[in-house]
């Protein structure tokens, strides 16, 4: 299976997703399926996911268009 079919794939827990913030605003974030990310709208940045696991760092982080 290629990475991008797992991306798709992949989810967040919501109990996660509530107690995860961005690491630039410290506001919250929303799971993006279509990108395989969970998105800041404050901070206008997506963080990938990758096997699973939320990669949280501003280097990781891509500008939302």
């Amino acid at each position: 299976m290629s990475d991008a079919a797992r991306t798709n794939e992949a989810s967040i827990d919501p109990w996660l997703l509530e107690k995860l913030v961005c690491p630039v605003t410290r506001g919250p974030l929303r799971w993006d399926a279509a990108r395989g990310a969970l998105v800041s709208d404050a901070a206008g940045l997506a963080y990938p996911v990758r096997d699973g696991v939320p990669v949280l760092t501003a280097r990781a982080a891509v500008p939302v268009t």
